[in-house]
């Protein structure tokens, strides 16, 4: 038995693994590589094993970085089953087509700059020569998806069994607790995915897992504690009424169409009945939005009912609290004409590409507007660019001053911190014989490691990618 780590491997995008024994080869997760130029020329290099020799592929969950890349797999002649849950299933649907639809347009952008100079002596610009994937080859993908419920053991081979229990981190995510036989000898192998903050509202807590022979194990936050939740919100609130009402400006807010976006409206509905925020207008600039917070009311049993009562409310009749998610161009570039008075949530969470860019560009150089960005922004990202204090930034090709206040809000984050990370792993009986730390950046993955060796006395290691190890 063989793992090889394909990406995730002391970086926090790409999520690929691949395990392979004598009789069985598949992937865990088939991820799209984020932030920067190097990740776009990465999601179009050539694979380093044989698609067509998969027997299948287990998904984790449908973010773009633990799937995006399954359309380009199944393109280049995998022929085999993907499992997810139920809901993973009905969200790739809608992630797929329209990570698919942005690989077009980008692609197509490019090339009509290709060949074109920056200006008098600079070289032209360059791109990748080949689309990551079209939406017609996403749609032929969705035809290989296979739905599996929670905690319902499957042989998904005639030596692999597998369970898919709740990760805790966004609708439909899953921990994979997975059965490998081989010569008579099964090993249990454990994949974390990526594992929610205990107590947050929309999805349930991560479950406790007992036992593994090897676990591979995220680390996004591993290196840090995130605020308290209630000091978070204090802060949310602050930042709203402070900038709609005594600055007379826009509050713009880049969220994850799939998770963050529907954790946030069920928080600013609950806030508002409290009496802690103002009538508002908020927009959700995003289709997939709106789609996606669509299919997770149509699994609301795994929800709790608040957060369903309040995610049906903004969309028919919460007194004080209008939410309004826009569909067509038009009306995403009239929501720049507002001047003052709006929460506008769109995609990207990172910035990085999407219809947030537009409102960016619009709003980072007004002093009376404030940008919140409460989600994990990758090393390279427009996002990361202003966590870490930009003056200026790149925007569509335009150099934009950042003169809006920047507030990096971490408490409302879907993945574990640091002390959720350790209390879920404390629930093990018995330490893993191999702990592979992945999902983190190179410093947080390495230092979370040693973390495991020094106070759960584990034996653990964050890979590198393409190392291979046997089990």
């Amino acid at each position: 038995m063989q793992i090889t780590f394909l990406g995730a491997a002391q970086e926090v995008t790409g999520s690929c693994f691949l395990v392979e024994t004598e009789s069985v080869r598949f992937l865990v997760d088939c991820g799209m590589h984020q932030g920067g130029r190097e990740a776009r020329w990465r999601n179009v290099a050539p694979w380093t094993f044989d698609p067509r020799a998969l027997d299948f592929v287990l998904l984790t969950h449908a973010h773009i970085d633990h799937s995006g890349l399954l359309p380009r797999l199944c393109a280049h002649g995998f022929r085999g089953p993907i499992y997810a849950t139920p809901a993973t299933v009905d969200l790739l649907e809608v992630m797929l087509l329209d990570s698919a639809f942005i690989q077009e347009t980008e692609w197509a952008r490019a090339q009509r700059k290709r060949g074109q100079g920056r200006g008098h002596g600079q070289p032209p610009r360059a791109a990748p020569a080949e689309l990551a994937y079209t939406v017609a080859q996403a749609q032929a993908c969705l035809e290989q998806l296979r739905p599996v419920a929670y905690d319902t053991p499957l042989a998904v081979h005639t030596q692999v069994r597998v369970q898919f229990r709740d990760a805790g981190h966004i609708l439909g995510s899953a921990i994979l607790e997975l059965e490998l036989t081989e010569r008579r000898r099964t090993r249990k192998l454990v994949f974390s995915g990526d594992l929610g903050q205990p107590g947050r509202p929309v999805v349930r807590d991560p479950t406790p897992i007992e036992s593994a022979d090897v676990l591979v194990v995220e680390s996004t936050y591993g290196d840090r504690q995130h605020r308290p939740l209630q000091e978070t919100v204090d802060e949310l609130v602050q930042v709203i009424e402070s900038t709609l009402r005594r600055r007379q400006g826009n509050v713009i807010i880049p969220a994850f169409a799939l998770g963050r976006t529907q954790e946030l409206l069920a928080l600013l509905a609950e806030l508002h009945e409290q009496g802690r925020l103002p009538a508002l207008q908020v927009f959700v600039d995003s289709p997939m939005a709106g789609k996606v917070t669509a299919l997770t009311l149509k699994h609301a049993r795994q929800l709790d009912p608040g957060t369903r009562e309040r995610l049906a409310g903004p969309q028919t009749a919460h007194a004080g609290l209008s939410v309004r998610f826009t569909q067509s161009v038009d009306e995403s570039m009239a929501l720049n004409q507002i001047k003052a008075g709006a929460v506008i949530v769109a995609a990207s969470g990172m910035c990085d590409a999407g219809r947030i860019q537009h409102h960016l560009r619009h709003h980072l150089g007004r002093p009376e507007c404030a940008v919140v960005l409460i989600g994990f922004q990758a090393e390279g990202t427009v996002g990361r660019r202003l966590v870490d204090g930009a003056k200026r930034v790149r925007i569509l090709g335009d150099d934009v001053p950042v003169r809006a206040s920047i507030h990096t809000i971490g408490g409302l984050s879907a993945h574990a911190d640091r002390a959720a990370l350790l209390t879920w792993l404390r629930q093990f009986k018995a330490p893993p014989r191999q702990t592979f730390v992945v999902h983190g950046e190179a410093a947080t993955a390495c230092g979370f490691a040693d973390e495991l060796k020094r106070t759960l006395g584990w034996a653990a290691q964050a890979p590198l990618a393409g190392q291979r190890f046997e089990l």
